[in-house]
C-alpha cells in the first residue's frame, strides 16, 4: 500500500462522499455542511479543502484514493502561525495515519517560515490527543466549552508545535504532486 499527501482534486469527490457515508462524525468536522452527492462533495474540495495564502490542504491518499485531510488554517506569515486540523475514515485510523501526516505538513510549515502551528481537539475525543502529541504537539490547556455543535458545547484542549521543538525521529508521509 502506498499512502501519501498530496493537493486535493475535483476528481476526489467520490472518495470525499464515500468518507462522509461511511464516516458519520466527520460531519462535525465538516462544521454542518452537508455533502449529499458527488457535486456538493466537488464543492467542498473546490471551497473548504482548497490550498491558497491562508490555507492548505493536503488528502491522505492510499493507493490513489483520498481517504483523509491533513491542513492548515488561518495561515499568517507576519506571526508566523497557523491553526492545524485532520480527519480520517473509519477504514484507516488506527494507523498512525493522522500523525504521519500532521509531522509531514508541520515539516513543510516550518520550511515554509511559519514559526507555530496550534491545534484544539474536544475533550471528548482522546483519538485526536493522541495524534497530536504523537506528532509532537505539546498540551497547551484547556479553554472552556470553546466549540458549540447544535445546542452543546464542549471544552476543548489546545496543543502547539514550534519551529524550535525538538523533532523526533518518526515517519512523516511523503508530500506528492
Amino acid at each position: 500500500m502506498t499512502v501519501q499527501l498530496r493537493p486535493w482534486s475535483p476528481a476526489d469527490a467520490p472518495a470525499l462522499l464515500a468518507a462522509c457515508r461511511s464516516t458519520p462524525d466527520l460531519s462535525r468536522q465538516f462544521s454542518g455542511v452537508e455533502i449529499a452527492d458527488e457535486a456538493q462533495a466537488a464543492d467542498h474540495i473546490a471551497t473548504v479543502l482548497r490550498s491558497d495564502s491562508s490555507t492548505r490542504n493536503w488528502a491522505v491518499v492510499e493507493d490513489d484514493v483520498a481517504v483523509g485531510n491533513v491542513g492548515l488554517a488561518a495561515i499568517e506569515y507576519r506571526h508566523g502561525t497557523a491553526w492545524a486540523h485532520y480527519w480520517l475514515t473509519d477504514h484507516v485510523r488506527g494507523r498512525g495515519l493522522a500523525a504521519e501526516g500532521l509531522r509531514a505538513v508541520a515539516r513543510w510549515a516550518f520550511a515554509a517560515g511559519l514559526f507555530r502551528l496550534e491545534l484544539g481537539h474536544r475533550l471528548d475525543n482522546p483519538a485526536s490527543c493522541r495524534v497530536a502529541t504523537a506528532a509532537g504537539f505539546a498540551v497547551e490547556g484547556t479553554e472552556r466549552q470553546k466549540l458549540r455543535y447544535g445546542d452543546e458545547r464542549f471544552d476543548v484542549e489546545t496543543h502547539a508545535r514550534l519551529a524550535t521543538d525538538p523533532v523526533a525521529a518518526a515517519r512523516a508521509l511523503p508530500i506528492g504532486g
